[in-house]
């Protein structure tokens, strides 16, 4: 054996316990950057990727950042490249489509589990502010889910009109709206509660029920459903204020 043939014996035999080790019992005992080197070597024959995994979790300080990065910046990374930031990339879409999949046609206003941890897949740990809304038929069944506005929320940013011809163009009956706040500190702003009144009142007018906004947070989430905010506008709504 040469001392350059060394190298790459013992990286394949690495990636090749990365590899079982997965296959046996998930992801269960691994390390982020272990995730991240196991992504990166599926587009990286016969290299050790251990440090480049460790230099994209030092770049961007958590797994889901790594996630969340741009092509270009998973680019200037030194070992991951093109390919890699394709892959990298692709987890991420593909495992939002998925827990996407898993709310339609579900019933989410009496059972949010899955809500929640598709909202915190997509937003949770965004480093800008997103908007969404979750359209629902008259039974509370998910018709759809997109991203409405995006940046800083503030109370001239979030249009209800935008969000009417929405719900309308779903057909919905009742909608769910959600956004995040990139500090991790999922409590409401006075901003935050006067776009909720503002949407709740909107949407009524035109016959449309707004059951629940959701703030989510890498710290937690915060529901105005359950802590009684959306109960409060609708007695505003009933009392003419």
């Amino acid at each position: 054996m040469t001392p350059a043939t060394t190298p790459n014996h013992k990286g394949e035999g690495h990636r090749q316990r990365l590899r079982d080790r997965f296959l046996k019992n998930g992801l269960q005992g691994f390390q982020d950057y272990e995730v991240i080197e196991l992504l990166l070597s599926l587009n990286t024959p016969r290299k050790d990727c251990k440090e480049s995994a460790k230099l994209l979790l030092q770049r961007f300080k958590t797994f889901p950042a790594v996630l969340e990065a741009s092509h270009e910046s998973l680019c200037d990374i030194e070992g991951v490249g093109p390919a890699n930031s394709l892959g990298i990339r692709l987890i991420k879409e593909a495992a939002d489509r998925y827990l996407k999949t898993r709310i339609i046609s579900k019933d989410v206003v009496q059972n949010q589990r899955d809500l929640l941890e598709y909202l915190t897949q997509v937003m949770g740990h965004k480093t800008k502010e997103v908007f969404a809304g979750i359209f629902l038929d008259a039974k509370n069944r998910v018709l759809a889910s997109e991203i409405l506005f995006t940046g800083t929320l503030t109370s001239s940013s979030v249009y209800p009109r935008e969000v009417i011809i929405s719900a309308l163009k779903h057909h919905a009956a009742a909608m769910i709206v959600a956004h995040n706040h990139p500090s991790g500190d999922a409590t409401p702003s006075k901003t935050d509660m006067d776009i909720t009144k503002k949407l709740f009142f909107a949407l009524k007018y035109v016959g449309i029920i707004l059951h629940e906004h959701m703030i989510i947070g890498s710290e937690g989430f915060f529901s105005f459903a359950a802590q009684g905010l959306i109960s409060q506008f609708n007695k505003a709504f009933e009392d003419g204020k």
